[in-house]
């Protein structure tokens, strides 16, 4: 990882399908509103690619604007295209190496990893931070890993190289215990997105963020 990057450590992940209240971009806004350092661009649908970046677009037009970081999900076409600072890819994605030389060294670049071994493979491959989860499962899938837990998320965290980024059913209330078993942030879906008031949701896990972080000065 490049020492001028700077990796965020609070994601909001947006959804159209679990949710049918916000539009991507809508979701964008409301989480910079509630403090978030990053949106991260999910789309499972199969939509075309020209739908993929006029979405991207309009997502890192609004984000660029609230001074947060957009991440596309898997895409690093969409990213070279709409102009995204991040891409993060799972294990069925685009290898880090080709994608690194499609975005150049600026891009910032993710990784996923579901056990200890596959994240000492995949922090080894470029990436800058690596996306380790899920720690208390998710049902925003429909066929999860399964859950990894405390235990083994600290285990990557105290021998990763990289910034551990923890995802998968986080909430405001686990994410002191997540901080304290050495994650350097976390990626929150459902909290915000199935809450009733996004903002609000948004603001209570940036304050338990902060307050976990500080905790560790």
């Amino acid at each position: 990882m490049s020492p001028s990057k700077i990796i965020p450590r609070f994601q909001v992940i947006t959804d159209e399908v679990l949710q049918t209240r916000f539009s991507h971009v809508e979701l964008a806004l409301l989480a910079a509103k509630g403090g978030a350092d990053a949106v991260q661009y999910r789309e499972k649908r199969l939509l075309t690619t020209r739908e993929l970046i006029a979405t991207a677009r309009a997502m890192c037009a609004a984000c660029e604007a609230a001074g947060v970081t957009l991440v596309v999900d898997d895409r690093a076409d969409v990213v070279r295209s709409s102009g995204a600072p991040a891409v993060h890819l799972g294990a069925n994605d685009l290898d880090v190496p080709t994608a690194r030389a499609i975005l150049g060294s600026e891009v910032i670049i993710g990784g996923t990893a579901n056990s200890y071994e596959e994240a000492r493979r995949v922090w080894a491959s470029g990436v800058d931070y690596l996306g380790v989860g899920p720690i208390y499962g998710t049902t925003s899938k429909a066929n999860p890993a399964p859950t990894m837990g405390l235990k083994v998320l600290a285990q990557i965290c105290a021998a990763s190289p990289l910034p551990i980024i923890a995802i998968g059913s986080i909430t405001a209330a686990r994410i002191p215990e997540v901080i304290r078993a050495g994650a350097y942030g976390v990626a929150v879906l459902s909290e915000v997105l199935m809450a009733d008031d996004p903002v609000a949701a948004t603001r209570r896990c940036r304050e338990a963020l902060d307050a976990a972080v500080g905790t560790l000065r």
